[in-house]
């Protein structure tokens, strides 16, 4: 169907005035749609408002796709509608330990997904790059915090990564093994390799981990 089509279908079933425009951009992911925008957009293209979101990775999309609303959702993890909204709204999760096992649970979140729609996966980088770069202990107990992981395996993960990282330090040109650059800052006899491995440190983090990306 094309985007005119739809933009019609919208007005039509269901009142709203959505441009042309506008749903092209939802289509190329400059825009997305609101709760109500979508479940709409959901019954113009015959199909339900999960399928739309085949990769949803706010509060707002995860909630949406599991048909909620803000006042059932915000009940069912232990929160008042106007407070849960607040979250949605600015893109950072903050509930506490209780609440957010519960929006795992209702949501159906990964460890990975949790820690995305709490707006904090650059935090989470930043503290992995600390944590395999330096050794130091600080940034493992923050990232202990962080994800929802038995310490067992985060350890056994950490572990992991920083051996890894430090097999590759080892091998440019150089270098001898040390490892105690500032994260995120490699220097000049730092390889390409290198480099890589900490751009992507948060996708090898759950990968190693056992799980697949950041989404649910």
């Amino acid at each position: 169907m094309l985007p005119g089509h739809v933009a019609y279908g919208l007005a039509a079933q269901y009142g709203l005035r959505i441009s042309t425009a506008t749903v092209l951009a939802w289509e190329r992911g400059h825009a997305v749609p609101t709760g109500h925008e979508l479940t709409a957009l959901a019954g113009v293209l015959w199909c339900s408002p999960g399928e739309l979101l085949t990769a949803a990775r706010t509060l707002r999309e995860h909630r949406t796709a599991r048909r909620l609303t803000v006042e059932e959702l915000a009940g069912q993890v232990g929160l008042m509608p106007a407070a849960y909204l607040r979250m949605e709204e600015s893109g950072r999760w903050r509930g506490n330990e209780r609440q957010s096992a519960a929006l795992a649970e209702v949501l159906g979140l990964t460890a990975a997904g949790l820690v995305t729609v709490s707006g904090r996966d650059e935090e989470l980088a930043e503290l992995l790059r600390a944590a395999v770069t330096t050794r130091r202990q600080a940034p493992v107990r923050a990232v202990a915090k962080l994800v929802r992981l038995e310490r067992g395996l985060l350890q056994d993960v950490l572990d992991q990564l920083h051996a890894d990282y430090r097999a590759l330090a080892a091998s440019a040109p150089g270098r001898t093994g040390a490892v105690g650059e500032p994260p995120g800052e490699p220097s000049g006899a730092t390889d390409d390799a290198e480099r890589a491995f900490l751009a992507g440190i948060t996708e090898r983090f759950w990968r190693t981990a056992g799980m697949q990306g950041k989404s649910t």
